[in-house]
């Protein structure tokens, strides 16, 4: 495989949007890509800033109500692109903050109202309870998922989405129905920080075969070697998931 065929990830409002370690999704798929043979280009997006022409693949952080304030009309103003990439089958990860954006709106504990983009059919509302500490959830689609959360807002899926897995330890989107995430197209939407794709290959691989698949029409390999190791990439990352699974909540 060419190693110059680029792949192009776009990280959206890495200055405002980036907590608990968010930014290691982007450098998760920025390895990944290299490692089957392909050039990650990575662009960062803030408010104002030019929408790059090419976009493979989008990814987005968590951040304070504050930094949700600060983006929220540059997000509406550039929101029918958004709109047109997530239609076409743009894979997206979407984490807490901007995965409640991605929503119809959150509503703030004090009442204030902060609209979304609407890609997700979900809403988010603001409350003075903080979930907060390590998760395990169960899916369908990509196994066991394993994160932190530490999330006031609470998040309730419309029919129009899926959830993306469900709680076997900690909350998820809120106190009450034991979900976690939501799935819609391409999109994968969490609550999940730590950062959440070096723990979960599967949905970084997931992210990577979509975008693969609609710029090049290739399928990517399963495993992968990285050059030096020796081994299955995925043997590392099942020892450091057997740790993070053995964690307190």
């Amino acid at each position: 495989m060419a190693a110059s065929k680029p792949v192009h990830v776009l990280q959206l409002y890495p200055r405002d949007m980036n907590i608990y370690g968010d930014f290691g999704n982007a450098l998760v798929l920025q390895r990944r890509l290299q490692w089957r043979g392909y050039e990650p280009i990575l662009h960062s997006y803030d408010p104002e800033d030019e929408f790059p022409e090419q976009v493979d693949v989008v990814i987005g952080g968590g951040g304070q109500d504050s930094g949700q304030d600060k983006i929220q009309q540059d997000l509406l103003r550039i929101g029918d692109k958004l709109h047109r990439l997530a239609e076409g089958g743009t894979p997206m990860l979407m984490i807490c903050g901007l995965y409640q954006l991605f929503g119809h709106s959150f509503r703030t504990r004090e009442g204030r109202e902060i609209k979304g983009v609407g890609i997700l059919d979900l809403h988010t509302e603001g409350t003075d309870t903080r979930l907060i500490g390590n998760v395990v959830a169960e899916s369908a689609e990509f196994g066991e998922i394993l994160g932190y959360e530490n999330h006031s807002g609470q998040t309730y899926l419309g029919p129009g989405v899926q959830p993306l897995a469900r709680v076997t330890k900690g909350e998820g989107n809120n106190a009450k129905d034991s979900y976690e995430g939501a799935r819609f197209k391409n999109i994968v939407g969490s609550y999940l920080h730590g950062s959440l794709l070096p723990k979960n290959p599967a949905i970084a691989d997931f992210l990577i075969a979509k975008a693969v698949e609609n710029r090049y029409q290739e399928q990517i390999q399963p495993q992968i070697e990285p050059a030096g190791t020796g081994q299955p990439v995925e043997e590392l990352t099942r020892a450091a998931r057997a740790t993070a699974t053995r964690r307190p909540r």
